[in-house]
């Protein structure tokens, strides 16, 4: 059985991490059904054009939620350094003023994304005959980033002291919610995009609340005290230095592909709607990794705080070996089965859209110990409170990534040029953030 909540900061390393990580990678496989489900159903049942629109919706909110998601990690992180030292007052300090802070972000980004619709439509590209679509879902869909918020602060408070089966239990019920609605929204009352949009915004606020509610009940050590309900100059410093630079590498990494999604959308609907379920392929082939990633920075972040240096360091090589070994399994299987993959979001008279998606998962796929890597020290840097160096290695991914894309896109290579572009993003970022670790311990 897993565990409920423990320390990571004793007993048996690579155990407690996966212990730790499981719950995590189940959680996000599930968050993946929200945009699969979508994705599915859309692409199944509505035709090209509806999974074009609600393919590179999903890429806009993925930048979006981003910010919020980086700020959440980052409040986290502090919480969890504050847990692992044993300073439980200015741990529930630190809950009050960061809900605070997030929470008010998240309405002023709901506002401006309302405001700057037909602008962000403008900026990624999109064909006019799927601007319309795409005005239909992105006007239900920005309605869930308040549910977002709230889930993954809590998620991410509950994560911070050791619980990460909690986030999941109210993520399954969530993504389960989601499928069910997507079916009766879409095929049994025929509300097209809008009713995919509305069953993920439905779910989304199910899973927000309910840990909520959960969190303040279950957990009177987050909950903050009148006492704690003031504002410590100190500790919001160390609080700001470390969500806003967590949301700065968050945002610029989805930003990135944002623009990248602005670069496919150009090259027509078929590419477009290859490139949105491939890249949800992709996202859940490495989703785990992710989350592994996200769990040995917990790891790191409460033995950090608790000065084991030495237990870091056993940390990081017992990391590096599991995540290699799982990137080199997945990496094989995505590239064996690329096609049938294709298939279950494409009907397999689309031969073209089959074709162009399985080409991206062959050179995405074959590369994937790179942001194996890259995951692993992002969580490291944030966990030692130098969340500076996530966004250098972010800004090197993800900057060569973007050049190259419209520089080899130019080129007779054309769409495979924006293909080949991401792993060379990824093994630069590696390079230097290794390169930056060995020289620090030197």
């Amino acid at each position: 059985m897993i565990p409920m909540q423990h320390s990571l900061t004793q007993g048996p390393i690579t155990k407690n991490i996966l212990l730790f990580a499981l719950p995590l990678m189940f959680g996000n496989l599930l968050q993946q059904m929200y945009n699969i489900a979508d994705t599915w159903v859309v692409g199944r049942f509505l035709g090209a054009d509806a999974l074009a629109a609600v393919g590179s919706s999903y890429t806009l909110m993925t930048f979006l939620t981003s910010i919020l998601l980086g700020l959440c990690m980052g409040s986290g992180a502090a919480v969890s350094m504050q847990y692992g030292s044993g300073e439980t007052e200015k741990m529930r300090q630190s809950v009050f003023q960061s809900f605070l802070l997030i929470a008010g972000i998240a309405l002023m980004l709901n506002l401006l994304v309302y405001l700057g619709l037909n602008g962000i439509l403008w900026v990624l590209r999109v064909p006019a005959e799927l601007c319309p679509l795409m005005k239909d879902y992105l006007f239900i869909v920005f309605l869930g980033i308040a549910a977002t918020f709230l889930y993954n602060y809590f998620a991410n408070l509950l994560r911070a002291i050791g619980n990460s089966v909690v986030p999941l239990a109210f993520l399954a019920v969530s993504a389960i919610l989601n499928v069910i609605l997507d079916l009766v929204c879409v095929l049994v009352l025929d509300w097209g995009v809008k009713g995919a949009a509305v069953a993920t915004v439905f779910s989304q606020y199910v899973s927000g609340v309910g840990i909520g509610l959960y969190t303040l009940k279950k957990f009177p050590q987050l909950c903050p005290k009148r006492t704690d309900c003031r504002w410590d100059r100190k500790n919001l410093a160390n609080i700001l230095n470390l969500s806003v630079m967590t949301s700065v590498q968050q945002s610029i990494m989805n930003f990135g592909i944002l623009m990248v999604q602005g670069l496919v959308n150009s090259f027509g609907t078929v590419i477009m709607a290859a490139f949105a379920a491939a890249v949800k392929i992709d996202s859940f082939a490495y989703m785990p990794v992710q989350d592994f990633g996200n769990a040995f920075s917990t790891y790191v972040a409460q033995n950090y705080g608790a000065n084991q240096p030495d237990r870091i360091k056993k940390g990081i090589r017992s990391a590096g070996l599991t995540s290699a070994v799982f990137c080199i399994v997945i990496s094989v299987l995505v590239c064996a089965f690329a096609a049938p993959l294709m298939g279950i979001f494409i009907d397999p008279a689309q031969t073209e859209i089959i074709a162009a998606g399985v080409q991206y998962l062959r050179i995405e796929g074959a590369c994937y110990i790179g942001i194996g890597v890259l995951f692993l020290l992002y969580g490291y840097y944030r966990a030692v409170n130098q969340p500076g160096m996530s966004v250098i290695l972010t800004i090197a991914s993800l900057g060569t990534r973007v050049a190259l894309a419209y520089l080899l896109s130019a080129t007779p290579l054309g769409v495979t040029g924006i293909w080949l572009s991401v792993p060379i993003g990824w093994a630069l970022a590696d390079a230097i953030g290794i390169g930056y670790y060995l020289k620090k311990r030197a």
